[in-house]
């Protein structure tokens, strides 16, 4: 591990009830919408195989809770082999980004393979997204106050993602990080249920709030 794991005497932390509490609701509704949506997936898959070259599934390596780095499961977006020398940040009009990502990502379809990492615990519903470490060291060059976020399990969804969206520059995810600061100021089952129905909503309506 390379990222420099939080200082926990300084940093948020939910309670032991609310922690417990929120494992288990996460594991239990992410079962539970993965047998749910099985064939909504299923469809999402075919769709993905047929319409560009490549794997279905995405994975790529993030920095979840402690600086601990977990892989990341996504439904394909971009044509295969779209970072040939270094990690680069999608943005609108991205080249890279195939016609059916781009409509799974404007309605964060593309997620939802996610729920396999939060059941194996890599991931909660709601939190912060996980970033790689390759743009960590540049957000902590900027803003040290990004190692508090290393502090909980990253999110599915998060308050950044429904009120600021995808971040296309570093600068960005620095500006979308105050809102998940702000998440954990309040922690709570109440916060997260909101975030959740936020996500709905982006869901349904493709926008955030």
């Amino acid at each position: 591990m390379t990222v420099k794991e939080t200082n926990k005497t300084n940093t948020p932390t939910a309670n032991r009830h609310y922690g417990w509490l929120k494992r288990t609701s996460d594991v239990a509704l992410s079962v539970a919408a993965l047998v749910g949506l099985s064939p909504f997936l299923l469809a999402i898959g075919v769709a993905v195989k047929l319409t560009s070259k490549g794997p279905v599934i995405y994975s790529q390596e993030r920095i979840g809770k402690n600086g601990k780095p977990f892989v990341i499961y996504k439904f394909r977006t971009m044509h295969n082999h779209a970072e040939p020398e270094h990690p680069q940040l999608s943005h609108d009009h991205d080249p890279r980004v195939t016609g059916i990502g781009e409509f799974l990502r404007k309605y964060r379809l593309d997620e939802l393979p996610q729920l396999w990492n939060i059941i194996k615990g890599d991931m909660a519903i709601v939190g912060p997204r996980p970033e790689r470490e390759y743009f960590i060291r540049q957000i902590l060059e900027q803003a040290p106050e990004y190692s508090a976020l290393l502090s909980v399990r990253p999110g599915l969804t998060s308050l950044g993602m429904v009120k600021y969206g995808y971040a296309t520059s570093v600068d960005a995810m620095v500006e979308r990080m105050k809102y998940d600061l702000e998440y954990l100021d309040d922690l709570s089952l109440g916060e997260d249920l909101k975030i959740m129905l936020y996500t709905v909503k982006t869901v349904v309506t493709g926008k955030g709030i």
